[in-house]
This record gives structure tokens, sequence and C-alpha cells, in this order.
């Protein structure tokens, strides 16, 4: 298979677009899966999802999934008929690379960080754009940069037409409290300390969690250790998953269906399926990149591997500590974050991807253009 992927930067360099590439190398299977021998109470089951199925079609919150965390929580399918709220009588919106590169951290001890809730259309490539729920406007929204022990005042103002909430898992703190659901027009503050240094996940923990994260409500915070890590070129790629459904008005909504059946339509990393493969990222020879990997899902894993490179450094938990040496592939959960290094040793173009290929064929996959 590896020998394969040279192919994929001839395509770039050529002009082709992301959805010839997909074609090119999705292999478009679909396995069914049968649990019902596995699970002897599948016929309760089947009347539970029927019964929840029915009540989110009359709009009642009945037997719809809930978080208990908030009382303004609504559920199920009614959600998924807001999402195409964005697609009515929206203008075209124009396509832009998500910069993957990891900011700088603030010299303040303290950081002020305010976010909106935003339900907007975006553009993921040349002719697919969807009715996107957001933080700030865009997947992922944007990206957090901390020390350990930092302090975060963080406040959240929903700008959108359902309640929506903010999950950091940088934090510790009183999820019912903090994470709670807010009505539109409403906020929501609260402070963390960031404990643990690493690579984590941000995300909308309203009801049901699968809709609004599989919405595109997703981001990362990567907090840095005490003493800096060694000077790198540092990216951050958020993998997240993508089940649409059929356009309205040219603009494609989430389908919460598709994502209950785990079958993702793209897979990518930044939002962009294949954003780096046309715009890789660039380096030099004798160059440290260090990526900070953090996997939104809602579902997969992203088995991050480097072809033609190996990562000299992988760091599973709070670095400095316990690294890994001499890696070439390693899964990243789903609500994961994890950092890899690897050295530029020699000029060329190295395909970084979700090496599990049905999701790095849809998407999850970019390149490395590493000059002498």
């Amino acid at each position: 298979m590896d020998a394969d992927l040279p192919r994929l930067s001839e395509l770039a360099e050529r002009g082709a677009t992301r959805r010839e590439f997909l074609m090119k190398s999705s292999a478009g299977a679909i396995v069914p899966f049968i649990l019902a021998a596995c699970h002897p109470d599948e016929p309760k089951r089947e009347r539970d999802h029927e019964d929840e199925r029915q009540a989110n079609q009359q709009g009642g919150p009945a037997t719809a999934l809930r978080n208990p965390d908030s009382r303004l929580d609504t559920g199920g399918h009614a959600n998924v008929r807001q999402s195409t709220r964005a697609a009515e009588h929206t203008p075209n919106v124009a396509f832009h690379r998500f910069d993957p590169a990891l900011p700088p951290v603030s010299a303040q001890r303290t950081l002020k960080i305010e976010f909106t809730a935003q339900e907007v259309p975006l553009k993921i490539s040349d002719d697919t754009t969807v009715a996107a729920w957001t933080f700030d406007g865009d997947i992922p929204g944007p990206i957090v940069h901390v020390r350990q022990g930092d302090t975060v005042e963080f406040t959240l103002v929903n700008h959108g037409s359902i309640p929506h909430s903010m999950d950091f898992h940088a934090a510790v703190i009183d999820p019912k409290v903090a994470f709670r659901s807010v009505a539109p027009g409403q906020p929501v503050s609260y402070t963390f300390r960031a404990k643990y240094p690493g690579a984590f996940l941000y995300h909308c923990g309203t009801s049901p969690v699968l809709m609004h994260i599989g919405s595109g409500m997703v981001g990362a915070i990567v907090v840095d250790p005490p003493s800096p890590l060694p000077p790198a070129e540092e990216y951050v790629l958020v993998q997240s998953e993508y089940y649409l459904g059929n356009a309205v008005g040219g603009v494609q909504p989430f389908d919460y269906a598709k994502m209950l059946a785990t079958v993702p339509d793209y897979v990518a990393f930044n939002g962009r399926p294949g954003q780096y493969l046309t715009a890789p990222i660039k380096a030099k020879v004798g160059d440290r990149i260090r990526f900070y990997v953090v996997n939104a899902g809602p579902t997969h894993p992203c088995n991050f591997h480097v072809v033609g490179e190996q990562f000299d450094t992988v760091y599973l938990g709070a670095p400095p500590a316990m690294p890994l040496r001499g890696i070439q592939t390693f899964a990243v959960a789903p609500g994961g974050g994890m950092i890899f290094e690897m050295l530029a040793d020699i000029p060329g173009e190295f395909v970084f991807v979700n090496h599990g290929f049905g999701h790095g064929q849809k998407g999850a996959i970019g390149i490395i253009q590493v000059e002498g």
C-alpha cells in the first residue's frame, strides 16, 4: 500500500481535485455488522430505539438522549432538523486552508478566552459546503496554547439556534457546573487550571454529544510542560469525521443516523479532507517536527503514521516523562491526544496519514515537504 502513496503527490502537483483524489484512492466498501447473535436482549433494544425515533420525530424529549449536566439540553433528531438552517439562503463561502502551526504561548499566566458558538456554512473542499456547528466559525475551533499551571478564564457565548456548551479535556472541574449548556443568546463562564501538559481535545458536550461533536464543535488545547521541549517546528492536527446528508441550497447538513452507523463520508485533519496534499507542510533537512495529534472522533481512532520516516519520540501522556522511541504508527483514541516527534533526516515528500487506510483515503492524509 505504501508503494502507491507517492502517486498522491503527483495528483496534487497536476492540480487534481480533492474529489478525484478521493475517488481514485477510496475503496468505497461498506461492511455490514450482524449483532443480534451477540446480544440476547436485542429485541428490547430495538423497541427502545424505535421509541426514541418516534419521540424525536415528534419533537418530544421522552426517550431522547440527555446530558445529565443541564436541563437546557435538547436531544435526538430534533437537532438534526435544525442543522439545515445554515444552508437556507446562504451566500457562497470561500474555501480556506486551516493553518496547522501551533501559535506561540502567551506570556501571561492567566488567560482570558472567549469563544462564540456559531452555526455557519463552511466550505471543506472545492465542491462541498457543510452546515457546520462551530466554535468561532471554523472546524476545528481556535488552537489554544498554554503552560502547565496556567489559569484559563473561559467564556462561551451561544450565538446559535439551540443550546451549546464547552468541555475542555484539559480541565479538572465539576462538569455539572462548568460544562452546562446554555440557551441561544446566553453565556457560560468558568475558570480552570491546566494540571497536566500534553495535547487535549475540547468539544461541545450538549446532548446528543455525538451530534454536536460530529457537526464540528471541536478543537485542541496544547499545554506545555514547565521546561520547554526541544526546539521544533510544531503543528496541530485535529482529526474529525464527516457524516453528511443531502444538500439543501447547495449546503450539506450533518446526518445523525449516519453518525450512529459510524461509516463516515470523509475523515479530515483540521476540517478539510486532503488539504495538506495540495498545500503541504514545509520543513528543512535537520528540522525536528512535532505533531500534536488530537482525535475529535466522534468514533474512530487515528492511526498516525509518516511514510518513509519513524517517530524518534512519542509522548502517550504528559511530556517529557516516559517517551516511546522508534515508533512507526500509534493509535490516538477518539477523545485523546498525543505528541509525535520526528527528525527530518533527508529531503523528499513524506505522506502523513491515518494508516487505517479506509479513513486515510477518505481525507485524513497530507504531505510534509522536506527541502535540502
